[in-house]
């Protein structure tokens, strides 16, 4: 295994930004930056074993502090969207700011972790090799509760898997709901349109939307609707169906509630690009996953001058449910004081002829 640290550019502060990048026996190579933690690149075979970037990004500082669509960002403290912008814990209601809709919080922003300088660290692990991103996050940042030490790892390992390792402490009671934005096309990043590629999600409900995306805390059956990705099938089949949660969404932005039982690290969804022949497989051992296909993602100049454009590409954003922290009939994301949230997922690489 090797890594390499280079210069990726200068904030207007003077800051300096470095890309990290690992890489394995087999060629495939993931990187990052220290500015967000954020993943920029992944560059696995195909099925003749030409290599290729998956993975939607920009290659500028200012890219990726000007860009739309939260590409390859480390997001938290809570993932996804807080209907109401605003929850109650202990007693004490916390107001978010609105970024969503007409009432919202989505992502915890505007204030995202990846406008902030990470701490980084690499190392040769048992796995492979790793690198560490670590912030700290300090009471009322975002306006949650409590002095946060935040860890983001990320591990390549040599069967073309990039695992995923989060972890918090915190000094009070406080949400911990993180995830990964990353965008893939496993025809290549610069390949357009991801219709054709086929999606499987081992998940038998999903959590139903209203027209703003908050869950209204009914999980419903996927089976006999467009939300069915029980057998592996296009993404494009069923996207424009007439259906009211595509409707509202323009396309898939959905929760859906893995099959898993809880807490098992386990395979929840793939993703096949027959023409290349590359397979991503996603494992997790969260309760949910955002499947996403870009609907909002117009006009952003990405790496190389590429422009992307809705439906180029699509996240599998794994996680608690949407506004858990207001509905009780889900697993909850709050973290207890001194207690330590810890969750992994990884997306493996690989091909069939």
């Amino acid at each position: 295994m090797a890594w390499k640290k280079e210069l990726f550019g200068t904030m207007d502060n003077g800051a300096e930004v470095y890309k990290y990048t690992l890489t394995n026996e087999n060629g495939a190579s993931a990187s990052f930056t220290n500015l967000g933690g954020t993943w920029i690149e992944m560059i696995v075979p195909d099925k003749n074993g030409k290599p290729g970037d998956v993975l939607l990004g920009y290659d500028s500082v200012e890219g990726l502090l000007t860009r739309s669509g939260h590409l390859g960002e480390i997001v938290g403290r809570n993932a996804n969207r807080i209907g109401g912008a605003a929850f109650t814990l202990n007693g004490i209601t916390y107001a978010l700011v609105i970024n969503s809709g007409s009432k919202n919080n989505l992502h915890s922003g505007p204030d995202f972790y990846r406008d902030r300088i990470w701490d980084a660290e690499v190392e040769e692990t048992g796995l492979g090799t790793r690198i560490m991103f670590s912030l700290f996050s300090p009471d009322g940042d975002q306006n949650y509760p409590g002095n946060a030490n935040i860890a983001v790892s990320y591990t390549l390992t040599p069967d073309n898997s990039l695992r995923l390792d989060y972890h918090m402490v915190c000094d009070e009671d406080t949400i911990a709901n993180f995830t990964n934005h990353a965008y893939f096309n496993l025809a290549g990043h610069d390949a357009g349109t991801i219709a054709d590629q086929k999606v499987w999600i081992d998940a038998d409900t999903y959590t139903v939307p209203d027209a703003e995306s908050i869950p209204t805390g009914e999980l419903a059956s996927v089976k006999g609707t467009p939300m069915d990705f029980t057998e592996l099938k296009p993404i494009g089949r069923d996207i424009d169906a007439d259906f009211e949660a595509l409707n509202f969404a323009g396309g898939f932005d959905h929760n859906w509630a893995l099959n898993h039982a809880k807490g098992e690290l386990a395979l929840s969804c793939k993703a096949v690009d027959e023409a290349s022949g590359r397979v991503m497989e996603v494992y997790t051992n969260l309760p949910g996953v955002q499947f996403y296909t870009a609907n909002g993602l117009k006009n952003q100049v990405g790496k190389g001058g590429f422009v992307y454009q809705p439906r180029s590409g699509y996240c599998f954003e794994t996680q608690y449910f949407p506004d858990a922290i207001n509905k009780p009939q889900f697993d909850s994301p709050v973290l207890k004081a001194g207690d330590e949230y810890q969750t992994t997922t990884i997306y493996k690489f690989s091909v069939e002829a």
